[in-house]
């Protein structure tokens, strides 16, 4: 495509990543990446039967190994963590050995990649749970709205059961027993999603945690869960291969607290002493009526408090990502839509090459289409 050869094309990323933070190579935990340009989670829904993921997987991150990181679609760590069909988890050997062809293909050209633990809590329904379970939270307050449990249709979300202290234990020791399995799997490390309203997040947030035990009430409390996921999750694979996702203006499923400010503060502040890989905070995409100024402007805010690697996310744009990492606000930023249509993304920032947007109708369908059929700027 336009006219340069692969020598010039190679000089001309080597002459833009002296001048652009994004491009620019970062530590990350034992990690040297090449780069700051981070390819986003993204559930899709293309795995195969039972949660394996499978050829189109392996082919659709190997395209874009030359993110500086590449963070997998949120991954189930059991049976139960799961919400949506078609999603992959990590807690059986079919699924293990899934992934090991994913992160091979990752890996053979010389990209790297974490995997996203999910549990979505009460955002679930039987019809989609081992033997027709209700789904979990921490209390037995309800989302609001209808969920999509595939072949079954679009049910009303129910209410959820109330964990007990022994089965909070269990699913610590099921992230436990994901994170150990993804290091089988190949992966570099594991992001724990505590965002966007799934388990974690409600143990956050006191509109869906009004527990009166030792994992409800204060801010200690309600990070408690958390804080055991994280401890666990670093004594198992070493906190140096663990990062941490926030969404800390509330909004997605109906997440909202009284003092958000003062919450992730404290959430924040507890994961200084774990020495992580990084923190990966998403800026407010659906902003909560009378929440605070300050979280509009959310990655500045926190930069204050978490003392690592900080990773931001959410409408960014090529100048503007380099701006925010040149202004030390951020280390690291996210690309995720972005990186759906632009396999090639980090080249075609280095070359300055248009951005394709993506095909926001084949988000969550299934096939090759929306999802392998993107091409490269030079094919």
């Amino acid at each position: 495509m336009p006219g340069t050869n692969e020598a010039n094309q190679e000089t001309v990323y080597q002459i833009v990543e002296m001048k652009a933070p994004l491009l620019q190579s970062v530590k990350l935990g034992s990690l040297e990446l090449p780069n700051r340009v981070v390819m986003a989670p993204l559930t899709r829904k293309r795995a195969d039967a039972g949660g394996i993921p499978g050829r189109m997987i392996a082919e659709h991150y190997a395209e874009r190994a030359s993110a500086g990181l590449i963070i997998s679609e949120a991954t189930n760590i059991s049976a139960s963590a799961l919400g949506y069909p078609d999603t992959p988890g990590i807690f059986t050997n079919e699924q293990i050995e899934g992934w090991k062809q994913v992160n091979n293909a990752v890996h053979e050209k010389d990209g790297k990649i974490f995997i996203q633990l999910w549990h979505v809590g009460r955002h679930s329904h039987p019809s989609i749970q081992p033997d027709n379970r209700l789904p979990c939270a921490p209390s037995a307050i309800p989302e609001k709205g209808k969920i999509n449990c595939g072949e079954f249709g679009y049910h009303e979300l129910p209410v959820p059961h109330a964990l007990s202290i022994n089965e909070i234990k269990g699913i610590i020791e099921d992230y436990r027993v994901a994170a150990s399995n993804a290091i089988k799997a190949g992966f570099d490390g594991v992001e724990i999603h505590g965002a966007n309203g799934y388990l974690i997040d409600q143990f956050l947030h006191d509109c869906s945690n009004q527990r009166t035990d030792q994992y409800g009430g204060s801010f200690e409390n309600r990070c408690r869960f958390l804080n055991d996921v994280v401890s666990v999750v670093s004594d198992e694979i070493g906190s140096d291969k663990v990062g941490v996702r926030f969404s800390p203006a509330g909004g997605k499923l109906g997440m909202i607290d009284k003092d958000p400010i003062g919450l992730f503060s404290y959430a924040i502040n507890e994961l200084n002493q774990y020495n992580l890989a990084y923190l990966h905070l998403i800026e407010a995409w659906e902003w909560n009526e009378g929440y605070p100024e300050a979280l509009k402007n959310l990655t500045q805010l926190y930069r204050e408090v978490y003392k690592g690697l900080l990773m931001t996310n959410f409408g960014f744009t090529y100048e503007t990502g380099n701006e925010i990492i040149e202004r030390g606000y951020a280390d690291m930023v996210a690309f995720g839509k972005w990186f759906i249509s632009n396999p090639d993304l980090v080249e075609r920032f280095a070359n300055k090459w248009p951005v394709a947007e993506p095909d926001k109708n084949t988000f969550y369908t299934t096939g090759e289409k929306g999802y392998n059929d993107y091409k490269k700027y030079q094919d």
